[in-house]
């Protein structure tokens, strides 16, 4: 009896996760993802019996899905590092991450005239919400704002959603 509950809850729980990993093999690729895990190891090839190369402690950190393979997606982190992560370690939460050598402004409305809110050091990541072709919606837990595009690694040139 105790075989067939675990049994029936993996299948519970695994099909949980099924609509995301189904999402994601039917985007065109390059598309923008997000660790969800707390930990998520990269390898060099899809399949655990591959090296690893990276061990990430840092959800939300915007990753580009470069290929799909079957439970597999060959990413691209924010350094420009590829390598294989399970698609159960991925997201569809659109994030980004602060790029340059100063901090980003984080303006109140999406135009370079608006009072700043707060400015984010490179390294921090907040999740979109929203953006136009130069401006997105970055929040970073309860503070956010309006950041350029071109201070984030997260989002394509001229991208709007």
């Amino acid at each position: 009896m105790r075989k067939a509950f675990g049994f029936a809850l993996v299948l519970i729980v695994g099909g949980l996760s099924l609509p995301s990993a189904e999402a994601q093999e039917k985007k065109k690729t390059p598309y923008w993802a997000s660790i969800s895990a707390g930990e998520a190891m990269m390898r060099t090839g899809p399949g655990k019996n591959y090296p690893a190369t990276w061990l990430y402690k840092r959800a939300d950190l915007p990753v580009k899905v470069l290929e799909v393979y079957p439970s597999w997606r060959k990413v691209q982190d924010p350094d420009g590092t590829t390598g294989w992560m399970l698609v159960n370690l991925l997201s569809d939460t659109r994030t980004a991450i602060v790029r340059g050598n100063a901090p980003a402004p984080l303006h109140e409305a999406a135009r370079e005239q608006s009072n700043i809110r707060y400015r984010a050091e490179p390294g921090v990541v907040g999740r979109l919400s929203e953006c136009n072709a130069d401006w997105c919606r970055f929040d970073v837990g309860e503070r956010g704002g309006f950041i350029r595009t071109t201070s984030i690694w997260g989002v394509n040139p001229g991208e709007s959603f």
